[in-house]
């Protein structure tokens, strides 16, 4: 690899990080907001019926699954932050594969947003609440990941060909597409 893409390929792996740390400051900033405007409140309504912030205290994963499964959550972050970053160091540092190295960006912001609040107080708060729909109520880590993995399948399934795709697998393989 000749220095011009070792120095490109630095700035992209500056800018994924600092991009995590944005995406985990926003979060851990709307979850701050939400414990210290809506805990022990009633939900603020936006939308009457349809939208509104109400404080929830998740010991559990997705729709509560896994509750008070600390060390599981913890194991997961780091066998998907391993994974991200392998995907990460494979995905070619050009402008077409920037939308799955954005995806992994998200990804990962999400995961280490709610494990700092498992870490730091055994539970993921969240605040987002769907009222319409009754969906679960979420927080912005987890849009981050929901998000991003959807977009990420559609990249996979619809945008990409199978060939650039290809170069993910191969081993070795440092060069630019």
């Amino acid at each position: 690899m000749n220095t011009k893409n070792t120095k490109n390929r630095t700035i992209h792996y500056i800018s994924a990080i600092l991009l995590v740390i944005a995406g985990v400051f926003l979060d851990q900033f709307t979850k701050y907001l939400a414990s210290a405007r809506l805990k022990d409140q009633p939900p603020f309504v936006i939308l009457e019926d349809i939208f509104e912030l109400q404080y929830l205290e998740n010991r559990g994963a997705a729709f509560g699954l896994f509750k008070d499964q600390q060390l599981f959550f913890f194991i997961s972050v780091v066998v998907i932050g391993v994974a991200i970053l392998w995907f990460y160091a494979k995905v070619p540092m050009n402008q077409r594969f920037l939308p799955l190295r954005l995806c992994a960006v998200f990804i990962m912001a999400g995961a280490v947003g709610n494990c700092i609040d498992r870490v730091t107080q055994k539970f993921v708060v969240d605040f987002l609440y769907f009222k319409l729909i009754d969906f679960p109520i979420f927080n912005v880590a987890d849009i981050y990941v929901t998000m991003a993995t959807f977009i990420l399948a559609l990249l996979i399934l619809f945008y990409y060909k199978e060939e650039e795709l290809e170069v993910l697998y191969r081993k070795g393989r440092r060069e630019e597409v």
